[in-house]
């Protein structure tokens, strides 16, 4: 039976105005993963916070998945040692 091992991501908002940032922390042993992200509501659109923070949040977690996906590519050619790509 293998080990259950747990990440948890912080998720942090700003609003400023018409905007939202969400900073993603992501903390994995000794190394530390941040995402970021911004959505911007136009003045037509109703203010519902919840979907600027949705949105900002989803591309915040993407910009960190990118980040992973490139610190394990470095990691596989560091015990490979050839250049690998990985397809997210």
């Amino acid at each position: 039976m293998s080990e259950k091992r747990v990440w948890t991501i912080e998720v942090d908002f700003t609003e400023d105005g018409d905007q939202t940032r969400a900073d993603v922390i992501l903390q994995v042993g000794d190394r530390r993963f941040h995402g970021g992200g911004r959505a911007r509501r136009k003045p037509a659109d109703p203010d519902v916070p919840r979907i600027g923070e949705e949105l900002a949040a989803a591309r915040a977690l993407s910009d960190l998945s990118h980040q992973l996906l490139h610190a394990a590519a470095q990691e596989i050619e560091s015990f490979e040692g050839r250049p690998v790509t990985l397809h997210g």
